[in-house]
């Protein structure tokens, strides 16, 4: 049960909310807008960063694959250790060392030093966000409040992405270490609020030595294996014998944690949680939303700068248009929630993202921007509104309060690890070109795209049938 030391009530049931409440949401979903802009902004000052510490293309991508390792590895610890110790004090110690970690990384001259940093930061935010995600989920009731909740959530989330073009663009121009020094001042008022206005949880004394270490090692170290196998694999070959080593101790750590939940007392993920449909469609439309729109804005982004020669502030403001719809659509998309399935959301949000996607198929070096790139970033807009929240929602809903951290960091571990995944195969099939010709197309961009509009409606596919299907109930057990 929720304590009286904190501002915000243990659980809001009504749409009337106190200024704590509002607080609360700014702290929680703040956290997560940071985390979003973070990943974003690095892309825009990559090149800068390579030419002052005089880093090579290999190295360089670590500075946001480190971040991405430290992420997607340490989610499904990170949602568990909130559930099973304190989603306060994980949540405010998280963002701490986020804070404190991003201060620190844009004094750094040394690129190991800075790789470093950067996944202390992923992993960081791999405990924050199924951290937070669980204090909302577990302090909105199930039906209007938490779906207005989970609607500002979206709001934050994606535009945290989206926009962190905009400001790494702009922060850029100051110097490449303006866009590492940002997200630190920030995370720390966030952690002075939230001081204040999260709620306390009662534990059990001793709980933290229910908690599964041998299942954490073994899962962190398979999702580890996997996605630095997957990002190293452009280089060294897919059939490579270090690219297989490094699958097949993935697979064998897999297994392993398998095995372990099975029999553990207190396993950090209960494999009947699996059982339910709708939360295995909601990770699959997050790893497939997620890893489709890294992996075109990785190629987009390549497109742009070296073959149509814009500079990283005109690209950031190209892709405005996308967190723009994010903006304007999310204040209310918790309305759209109450009325329409989650399933039908995901569905015509993944439609949107192939649609866009399809549309840029017809770029040719001399098409004006409102024809080659706006319509595509105004549809994968409507894909994120629509797909955030949706997702978000879906994957927690019937889930029991003590394995909320559990659900989210499932969700957002897919989101992570679709993006590696999917980047890496985009980066394998450009092969090492060094960036484009100025006038040209990049080579193999429409296999590359291919891929992607594949990716995206395989999961709209699926979802298909998932809406087709008639209300089937959830498997018994689910959320015991």
């Amino acid at each position: 049960m929720a304590s009286s030391t904190g501002a915000a009530p243990a659980q809001v049931r009504d749409l009337n909310w106190t200024p704590a409440v509002w607080v609360l949401l700014v702290v929680v979903c703040g956290a997560l807008f940071l985390d979003g802009l973070d990943i974003s902004m690095m892309g825009v000052a990559l090149p800068s960063i390579g030419r002052s510490l005089h880093l090579h293309s290999s190295a360089l991508q670590w500075i946001v694959s480190g971040y991405v390792l430290g992420y997607g590895g340490l989610l499904l610890l990170g949602g568990r250790t909130s559930d099973l110790i304190s989603r306060r004090k994980v949540f405010l110690i998280a963002v701490t060392v986020f804070g404190v970690a991003s201060v620190i990384s844009a004094f750094m001259s040394s690129g190991t030093a800075l790789i470093a940093l950067r996944f202390i930061k992923g992993a960081s935010a791999g405990f924050t966000v199924p951290a937070g995600l669980s204090i909302l989920t577990t302090t909105f009731e199930e039906g209007p409040a938490r779906n207005r909740a989970l609607g500002i959530y979206t709001l934050c989330g994606a535009s945290g992405f989206s926009l962190g073009l905009v400001f790494g663009g702009l922060l850029t121009e100051l110097g490449w270490r303006f866009p590492l020094l940002a997200p630190g001042p920030v995370a720390l008022l966030l952690v002075a609020a939230g001081w204040r206005v999260v709620p306390r949880v009662r534990v059990e004394a001793l709980r933290v030595a229910h908690l599964d270490l041998p299942g954490a090692l073994t899962a962190t170290g398979s999702l580890l294996a996997l996605v630095y196998s997957v990002v190293e694999a452009p280089m060294r070959g897919w059939s490579s014998a270090a690219t297989l080593i490094g699958l097949a101790v993935s697979a064998a750590l897999m297994a392993a944690f398998l095995a372990i939940e099975l029999r553990h007392p207190r396993p950090l993920l209960r494999l009947g949680i699996l059982r339910s449909a709708s939360l295995l469609h909601a990770n699959l439309g997050a790893a497939a939303m997620f890893g489709s729109y890294a992996a075109f804005q990785f190629l987009a982004t390549l497109y742009v700068q070296d073959s149509l020669g814009w500079s990283p502030l005109g690209m950031a403001m190209a892709f405005l248009p996308g967190g723009l719809i994010v903006l304007a659509t999310a204040p209310r998309i918790h309305l759209l929630l109450m009325r329409v399935p989650t399933a039908t959301l995901i569905l015509v949000g993944l439609l949107s993202f192939v649609a866009g996607y399809a549309l840029f198929l017809r770029a040719e070096p001399g098409m004006p921007y409102a024809e080659f790139l706006l319509p595509t970033m105004l549809l994968i807009g409507t894909g994120f509104a629509l797909c955030f929240g949706a997702l978000n929602i879906q994957a927690t809903a019937g889930v029991a309060d003590h394995e909320q951290g559990l659900a989210s960091g499932l969700l957002n571990t897919s989101l992570q690890v679709g993006g590696a995944v999917v980047l890496a195969v985009i980066s394998a099939i450009l092969g090492n070109t060094g960036g484009g010709v100025r006038g040209q197309l990049l080579p193999h961009t429409h296999t590359a795209l291919a891929v992607v509009i594949g990716v995206a409606g395989s999961a709209a596919l699926v979802s298909m049938v998932r809406v087709l299907q008639a209300r089937t109930p959830e498997p018994a057990g689910v959320s015991a």
